[in-house]
């Protein structure tokens, strides 16, 4: 499947519209994830398969290149790192966690 990119057919959207491909693209295995841990600070790969647990070599290399493709991480010297726009959209996402505790309440 090829890294989503606005204004080309993604996930949902033949158009592709900006928010279909952020979706499409963070609707993938562990994208979110490595967003989240990557907010704390700049992390290696081995420190990232660590936290994704049960993702493999294969697939967390993928994910690296996509998200590095759509301008969200970058590689530095201390390992993977959040960009501007990474850190923006983690700023945004990050409220999603509290409401998501709240709904999850709602299934008890």
């Amino acid at each position: 499947m090829a890294n989503p990119i606005p204004g080309k057919p993604v996930r949902g959207s033949k158009s592709g519209q900006p928010i279909m491909a952020l979706l499409d693209l963070l609707g993938r295995s562990w994208a979110m994830g490595i967003i989240w841990h990557l907010f704390k600070g700049p992390s290696t790969f081995r420190k990232l398969q660590d936290y994704c647990e049960s993702i493999s070599p294969t697939t967390l290399n993928k994910r690296l290149k996509e998200l590095k493709e759509s301008h969200l991480i970058e590689r530095t010297i201390d390992g993977y790192a959040l960009t501007k726009h990474g850190e923006e959209l983690y700023e945004l996402i990050e409220p999603l966690g509290g409401w998501a505790k709240k709904w999850a309440k709602t299934f008890d």
